[in-house]
C-alpha cells in the first residue's frame, strides 16, 4: 500500500477522526530526484596540463580517460584561473573567482573585497543545488576552499565540505598533503590512514576505495537515488610521491627534455584534431638559456614523477569507473586544471 504524501509546508491531507478507525495518515513528501536523473562523477585532476592525457596527445597511458573521451565529448577551449582555490570555487559555483572572494589560494587571502578567501554563502555550490534536488553528495580528496584560519578542530565548520552541501567527505582541507602520511579529514573530524606505506598505503588508492564505499553505502539502500561525486586526487600536485611499481613505467622516456615533449605532443594534437592544422607552437624560455639549463636535470626527474603520478591517479579513476552501479546513468566529467607544479613555483 502506497503512503499518502503531501507537499512539505502545505496543509495535512490525511484525516484526523475521533478514533483511529476513522482516521487516515499522510506524510510530508520527501525530496526526490526526478526519474532518470543521472549519477554524476566530477573529477578534478590537479596541476595537469593540456597535453598530459592520452586523448590530448600525451604519451602517458590514460586508457580509462581516453575511453570516456571516445564515447563522450572532448573539449579544447576552456578557462581556468591557473591556481587551485580560485579554479575550484569557479567550478563549484559557476561564478567568477573574484565574486567568490577567491582571487588567490586560501593561504594567500587578503583583507580586501574579492580576495578575503571567504566564499559568500549566497554563491551556491553545485553540491547544495543537487542536494535540494534529491541527490546524495560526496566529496573526496583535495578541498582547498576553507580559509586557513578556519581549518582547525575549533572550526567554524560552515565552510568545510559538509557545510557547503556535501553529505560525506574524505580527504584533506589544504592545498596539498603527504601521499603516504596524509592529514586526513573524515566528514568533520581528523582521522589517521588505516594502514601505513609498508602495508601498501597510498592516498590515491585510499580515495578510490572510499569513493567506492560511499557509492555502495547509498546504492544498497536506495538504488534509484542518484549521486553527485566531486573527486579530487592529490595527483599531480606536489609532493610527487609515486609508488615504486608505478615509478619504473616511464623511466628515461622524458630524458630528451621539455622542448622535445612539447613538439611531440603538439604534433600528435594536430593529428588527433584537438588543435587546428595551422596552429603554431607558442614561444617560451629556451633551454639554451643558462637559467633554464641550470635545473634541467631536476626538472626532467620531476617530469618523470608527474607523468607517473597522473598515470596512477587515472588508473585509480578507472577502477572507480569499472565499479559502476547497475542502476541509473552515469555522467563523468574530467576537468584538467591549472598547469604543472613546475610552472606554479
Amino acid at each position: 500500500m502506497a503512503l499518502k504524501e503531501y507537499k512539505f509546508g502545505t496543509a495535512f491531507t490525511g484525516v484526523i477522526g475521533r478514533t483511529f478507525d476513522v482516521s487516515s495518515p499522510a506524510w510530508p513528501e520527501p525530496v526526490r530526484a526526478k526519474e532518470g536523473a543521472p549519477n554524476v562523477i566530477f573529477i578534478v585532476q590537479d596541476d595537469t596540463g593540456f597535453g598530459q592525457m592520452g586523448c590530448y596527445g600525451s604519451p602517458i597511458a590514460t586508457p580509462n580517460i581516453d575511453s570516456l573521451a571516445k564515447n563522450g565529448l572532448l573539449f579544447n577551449n576552456m578557462h581556468t584561473t591557473a591556481l587551485c582555490s580560485p579554479t575550484r570555487s569557479c567550478v563549484l559555483t559557476g561564478r567568477n573567482h573574484h565574486s567568490n572572494a577567491m582571487s588567490c589560494i586560501t593561504e594567500g587571502s587578503t583583507g580586501f573585497p574579492g580576495g578575503n578567501g571567504n566564499i559568500p554563502f549566497e554563491n551556491g555550490m553545485l553540491s547544495e543545488m543537487l542536494l535540494q534536488k534529491g541527490y546524495n553528495t560526496f566529496a573526496l580528496g583535495k578541498w582547498h576552499l576553507t580559509p586557513a584560519d578556519q581549518m582547525s578542530a575549533a572550526g567554524p565548520y560552515d565552510r568545510w565540505p559538509l557545510g557547503r552541501g556535501f553529505e560525506r567527505f574524505y580527504g584533506f582541507l589544504g592545498g596539498d598533503t603527504h601521499q603516504y602520511y596524509p592529514e586526513l579529514v573524515y566528514d568533520n573530524h581528523g582521522v589517521e590512514p588505516e594502514k601505513n606505506p609498508e602495508e601498501g598505503y597510498h592516498l590515491t588508492e585510499d580515495l578510490v576505495d572510499r569513493a567506492i564505499s560511499f557509492i555502495a553505502d547509498s546504492k544498497q539502500v536506495a538504488p534509484e537515488k542518484p549521486f553527485f561525486m566531486y573527486f579530487c586526487p592529490g595527483a599531480a600536485h606536489a609532493p610527487h610521491h609515486v609508488p615504486k611499481e608505478w615509478a619504473d613505467k616511464y623511466k628515461g622516456q622524458f630524458d630528451d627534455g621539455w622542448d622535445a615533449y612539447r613538439e611531440k605532443v603538439f604534433k600528435r594534437q594536430k593529428e588527433l584534431g584537438v588543435i587546428p592544422k595551422d596552429a603554431e607552437l607558442s614561444r617560451h624560455l629556451s633551454l639554451a638559456d643558462p637559467l633554464a639549463r641550470s635545473d634541467l636535470a631536476a626538472h626532467d626527474r620531476i617530469d618523470d614523477l608527474i607523468e607517473r603520478l597522473i598515470d596512477q591517479g587515472l588508473d585509480g579513476d578507472g577502477r572507480r569507473q569499472r565499479h559502476r552501479q547497475p542502476r541509473g546513468q552515469l555522467l563523468t566529467v574530467e576537468w584538467v586544471s591549472y598547469w604543472s607544479s613546475l610552472g606554479k613555483g
